[in-house]
């Protein structure tokens, strides 16, 4: 999505964002960080196709309803 990111030790990662995301295909690895590529996604030009979202439901039930429901451009295919 166009983010300078450097692992600095295994729990810290310093993030250097660019002015503009881009859209991309990303994975959802875990409930936390599917959350927040969602976020970075609805942020981005462009679109983002996400797949492994089955982490991500289980731990926000009907979360594109509710993004939706506040403005998002969020489909579920």
């Amino acid at each position: 999505m166009g983010a300078d990111i450097e692992v600095v030790d295994p729990h810290r990662a310093l993030i250097f964002g660019k002015k503009e995301l881009i859209g991309n295909k990303i994975n959802a690895s875990d409930i936390r960080s599917g959350a927040a590529l969602i976020l970075a996604a609805l942020c981005a030009k462009g679109e983002s196709l996400m797949e492994n979202i089955s982490q991500i439901e289980r731990g926000h039930e009907k979360i594109d309803e509710k993004l939706r429901k506040l403005g998002a451009k969020i489909e579920k295919v």
